[in-house]
């Protein structure tokens, strides 16, 4: 008979059609599909042999014709087809399992970066950032993850972080930790001193941040900074937020630290000492933790800020001053970002629910302590004396020799800059 799709479609499971003109095409049922193969006698021992061409209709009518021909050609030329198909699988499964011996002991971009990752990550950075690079090696390298490591072209690392350069953010930490495991492992011997550092040569300075996405409207790539002006107007303002976020947010303003280190606040962190209130962050908590010459961190607690915390150690004479439900036990920098967001004249979260806009927008509460160190730098505070008061480390030389606790700065800057932010609030709120 001649090819009738109809009768195709109706062919009962089991049974086959066989077409004029075409000598060992058929087209089998089963209960799920339908699929040309070619029959024939074996021209090496005359044994019936069968082999697959394909589903139809993926593999139409005049395709499984050309195959049925071409099939046909290699039988007459002696070629028994199943067997040839056979053997060409086993040997495809060999060169597979012969590649795999071959890499068992090779190391690999994946054996690189988990190198890299337990031999300097987990030594020197917290334990939010070993997660963080441990996810991002697990998740971004893709199929480049099992190459060996020496045998990446130029090309292979262009492509994977071009392939991300939509998150120019993560593709530039991305390329910035690939580099940095590939120098782990020349230093250490596991990589060859001949196997080239793609990663520090390729993209570099073409991944660049468009800014924060507001609604789809990218805010540009900048640090911001409110000016006396907002600053004034949002003092007064912040009580329309809860009292945790508004004592959190003033003691970013305040203190000038960190907000993990404002929303992990305990009571026993808490002393006073001759010249007044002081918070002491333990170094374990602090982002130079892993720095063998760090301290803790020293913050006189003035005005506004002090107010707080009394208020909250008679609250809390135990434990953290700012606890929470959540797993931590208190609230997390995150949270406080989420609030924030929420009373944003552009937030669309809950755009059902009725509350009060800020009217100082485009902020976040890591830019409060921007803002504050920018006001001690106008008000004339030394570098190194404002340097010390937000937490950072003095550099070079410097850091190694100068020993100077700067405490009495500490209260006598923090002192005025308490003295201006009041001031602020008066004129402009």
């Amino acid at each position: 008979m001649q090819f009738d799709a109809r009768a195709a479609k109706l062919l009962e499971p089991g049974r086959h059609l066989t077409i004029d003109g075409y000598p060992g095409l058929r087209l089998e049922a089963t209960e799920s599909s339908r699929t040309w193969t070619y029959r024939y006698k074996s021209p090496v021992n005359g044994a019936m042999r069968q082999k697959k061409i394909g589903r139809w209709p993926a593999v139409s009518f005049a395709a499984a014709i050309v195959e049925w021909e071409a099939l046909r050609q290699k039988r007459e030329a002696g070629i028994d087809v199943a067997a040839e198909a056979r053997r060409e699988r086993q040997s495809a499964v060999a060169a597979k399992a012969a590649e795999k011996e071959k890499n068992k002991g090779a190391l690999t971009v994946q054996r690189v970066c988990d190198l890299y990752h337990a031999g300097h990550i987990v030594r020197n950075r917290g334990e939010k950032g070993q997660v963080e690079i441990a996810r991002m090696f697990r998740t971004m390298l893709g199929d480049l993850a099992g190459k060996e490591a020496a045998e990446v072209s130029r090309a292979d690392a262009f492509a994977l972080i071009e392939s991300y350069a939509h998150i120019p953010v993560q593709a530039q930490i991305l390329r910035r930790e690939l580099g940095a495991a590939w120098e782990y492992c020349h230093d250490a011997g596991k990589l060859a001193e001949s196997v080239p550092n793609w990663w520090r040569l390729i993209l570099r300075g073409k991944l660049k941040s468009k800014g924060k996405a507001i609604n789809g409207v990218k805010r540009g790539a900048l640090k911001r900074v409110l000016s006396p002006q907002e600053a004034g107007q949002l003092i007064p303002w912040l009580p329309n937020f809860s009292r945790d976020i508004n004592d959190i947010l003033t003691l970013y303003l305040w203190t000038c630290a960190r907000g993990v280190e404002i929303t992990a606040m305990e009571a026993s962190e808490i002393t006073e000492e001759d010249d007044g209130l002081w918070w002491s962050v333990p170094k374990a908590k602090t982002k130079n933790a892993k720095r063998e010459d760090a301290t803790d961190f020293r913050v006189p607690l003035i005005g506004r800020a002090e107010t707080i915390v009394r208020r909250r150690l008679n609250a809390y004479p135990t434990g953290y001053l700012f606890p929470s439900y959540g797993k931590t036990g208190h609230w997390e920098q995150k949270s406080v970002q989420t609030r924030v967001y929420y009373q944003q004249p552009y937030s669309n979260t809950a755009p059902e629910r009725k509350r009060i806009r800020l009217t100082v927008t485009h902020w976040a509460p890591h830019d409060l302590r921007r803002t504050a160190r920018t006001f001690l730098a106008s008000m004339g505070c030394p570098r190194d004396v404002a340097e010390v008061i937000i937490g950072h480390m003095l550099p070079g030389v410097e850091g190694v020799y100068n020993r100077h606790s700067y405490d009495k700065e500490r209260r006598v800057w923090l002192g005025r800059l308490s003295e201006y932010l009041e001031q602020l609030a008066v004129k402009h709120g």
